[in-house]
């Protein structure tokens, strides 16, 4: 069954990670944990200060060829009346100061990714130059098992 509309948006809003799914150069799948804010009609991921590697980030040289994208929420326990998943489709690209893709939203969407994770008081927002992921929602889908709970 589809998650209801009311408890859908107040996930898109509040939960706390999510998986982002890009192709890679070679067309195979190319998944990592994001953290994320929901402004308007977009998501919007930061690469933010938390350690990475010093080469350009997958997912950011992967949306320059194929922009196409899926970000997947999800809960799982024990008890499987409990089980969710919500799917976002959509088109991402890479947003920075000064670039053409540059988005009126960029500015809520730092403040909203301030305000949703404290954790943004001791790490960085940004990792050097402001970047974001913008993805443009396409399509939502979802699943949980029917009347009962969801988190």
């Amino acid at each position: 069954m589809r998650l209801p509309d009311e408890a859908l948006e107040r996930l898109l809003d509040t939960w706390p990670v999510a998986r982002l799914a890009t192709l890679g150069p070679d067309r195979t799948p190319h998944i990592v944990p994001i953290v994320f804010a929901r402004v308007g009609p977009h998501l919007w991921s930061p690469i933010d200060g938390k350690p990475k590697s010093e080469r350009a980030l997958a997912r950011v040289t992967h949306l320059r060829d194929a922009p196409r994208v899926s970000v997947l929420l999800d809960h799982y326990e024990d008890d499987w009346r409990r089980l969710w998943w919500i799917r976002v489709d959509g088109s991402a690209c890479v947003v920075m100061p000064g670039d053409p893709e540059h988005h009126p939203e960029a500015g809520p969407a730092t403040a909203r990714l301030r305000s949703k994770y404290p954790q943004y008081a001791t790490t960085p927002l940004f990792r050097g130059i402001p970047t974001l992921i913008r993805v443009r929602i396409t399509g939502i889908r979802s699943w949980y098992p029917g009347p009962g709970p969801t988190s």
